[in-house]
């Protein structure tokens, strides 16, 4: 088990903005693809954001592009999600994944949530005048 410690989360109003960051505390030496998902009461997860080992792509939901912006510090295996214009609809439990490295992960599903081994416990993000 990779324990991953979110930090950041808060209640802002709209148009406001957030920074969330998510430390995977693994072996010396190893790296991870890492996403946020969120899930609002009453909905399903969805994956939010989604840099792979080495940060030099990014994945974004379609709901979140241009308002959003995720790095990866390879370095020190923590993913930063920069939340801009936030709005209502933001509004849910935002969660770190985290997957080894592996030759398993497949890019173009960097937003499943069944990419990912390991997860965070949740940080709170509430959008709300």
């Amino acid at each position: 088990q990779v324990p991953l410690v979110e930090s950041g989360g808060g209640s802002v109003q709209p148009g406001e903005s957030l920074r969330l960051s998510c430390a995977a505390s693994g072996p010396p030496g190893a790296k991870y693809h890492m996403g946020w998902f969120r899930q609002a009461p009453g909905k399903e997860r969805e994956g939010v954001a989604a840099v792979p080992i080495g940060g030099a792509a990014a994945y974004y939901a379609e709901s979140v592009r241009g308002r959003f912006s995720a790095s990866l510090d390879n370095a020190k295996n923590t993913l930063h999600l920069q939340m801009n214009s936030l709005k209502p609809e933001d509004t849910a439990m935002y969660y770190c994944a985290a997957r080894p490295r592996d030759d398993g992960f497949t890019y173009r599903f960097a937003l499943k949530s069944t990419e990912y081994t390991y997860w965070g416990q949740g940080t709170q993000v509430t959008v709300a005048p």
